[in-house]
């Protein structure tokens, strides 16, 4: 009889491996470094979700690694469809016969872990890159029908983490979240940088100093603090002439999305250039001057890590997750998340002292460099889960 104990189940030796998420995007654009170092230790690696398109299946193969087309729905709560789903992804984890599955994203880690836990899948890992929809308020009190929807996917957690081995955090905030809710049971918390960024991809570029532009990218939801990007952009229109503010994100259907509405309004009155979805963010990072995400929460932002490494000043907010990616006053400003007026008044020391965009964007890198350089973070993540470099496994 195979021995399922914790401390069998770390000595289990993994060869076929599954790293399952919400989003084809996010494993084709996010996850590749992380893919390839699993393959070049001679694991066999399916990449599972539920949209991937051409696109996103030729890049996961790219990496080394297999698309397996899932049932699941990104966001939402429908008990009874997710749990037709978690039972076909169950079935398909069963056939794919697996050492290990490293899930993350809500639904993932939670219907994914229950799923592999059922089938038998030896070795299980859950990784928290931020703490979602239901855990963020607008500003008050979260309503009835949240707070109910928050203690369900609180308790889902809590099932989730109890089949994993490891959960991997990126930001000290949700670990003390998640330890003091007592969810992550007796599973290992290790906390990592972040997804992390390729410094090789993302060379560091002079920022241009005429006009200032001012770049946020992020998908087009309230909690990402856009509408106080907006503001903020009106307040120094008013003060200050000639800066440009460029907005890059799409529509999402996430319920915290922004109207089609909202954002056309803001573009016809002049306060935003807005631009849909990019594969590739580099000539919009070149083309910025600082880097802007009032964002009410996050894991770690990634956007705000290539920032950081094309050599951009940073404002950001001084919450859970953005908070870690800026010194204050060394490589950007923090400003309390929803005060689009404190926003305004950094953007404004930029513009009037352009020396800054420079300054501070060389310590912007050097951070990059010393924090999020995605080899050091995905080395890590493979300790953690007892995986051994090729050359050294026995």
């Amino acid at each position: 009889m195979p021995d399922l104990s914790r401390k069998g189940r770390k000595n289990r030796k993994i060869e076929r491996m599954a790293v399952l998420s919400n989003g084809a995007y996010s494993l084709s654009n996010f996850r590749g470094p992380l893919i390839r170092s699993l393959v070049d230790r001679g694991i066999r690696v399916f990449a599972l979700a539920p949209d991937f398109d051409e696109r996103t299946r030729e890049r996961v193969r790219e990496f080394g690694a297999e698309p397996v087309d899932i049932a699941m729905e990104r966001t939402g709560m429908r008990p009874l469809r997710d749990l037709l789903d978690s039972i076909r992804l169950a079935r398909q984890l069963r056939a794919l016969e697996l050492d290990a599955v490293l899930s993350y994203f809500i639904k993932p880690v939670i219907y994914g872990s229950l799923a592999a836990r059922a089938v038998g899948v030896p070795r299980r890992f859950a990784m928290v890159a931020g703490v979602g929809y239901v855990f963020i308020s607008d500003g008050g009190s979260l309503p009835v029908r949240r707070r109910l929807l928050r203690w369900l996917v609180m308790r889902l957690y809590k099932l989730g983490f109890a089949s994993c081995e490891v959960v991997f955090f990126q930001n000290g905030d949700d670990v003390d979240f998640f330890t003091r809710a007592r969810l992550t049971g007796p599973a290992r918390v290790v906390q990592i940088a972040g997804t992390g960024v390729d410094l090789d991809q993302l060379p560091q570029s002079s920022p241009p100093l005429r006009p200032v532009t001012f770049l946020l990218m992020a998908r087009l939801l309230r909690e990402k603090g856009i509408r106080e990007y907006a503001e903020a952009a009106r307040i120094v229109s008013q003060q200050r002439s000639g800066a440009h503010f460029v907005l890059l994100g799409g529509f999402d259907p996430n319920p915290g999305s922004l109207s089609r509405a909202e954002i056309d309004a803001w573009v016809s009155g002049g306060l935003l250039h807005w631009y849909d979805h990019v594969e590739d963010v580099r000539p919009w990072l070149a083309r910025s001057s600082v880097y802007v995400l009032p964002s009410y929460r996050e894991g770690k932002p990634r956007s705000t890590q290539e920032a950081l490494a094309v050599g951009r000043a940073v404002i950001t907010t001084d919450v859970p997750g953005c908070r870690d990616t800026v010194v204050d006053g060394l490589n950007g400003f923090l400003v309390p998340a929803r005060d689009s007026v404190a926003l305004a008044q950094a953007m404004i020391r930029f513009i009037d002292e352009p020396s800054l965009i420079v300054r501070m964007g060389e310590e912007s890198r050097t951070l990059a460099e010393e924090r999020f350089d995605v080899s050091r973070i995905n080395a890590e993540m493979l300790r953690a889960m007892d995986i051994p470099d090729r050359n050294t496994a026995a």
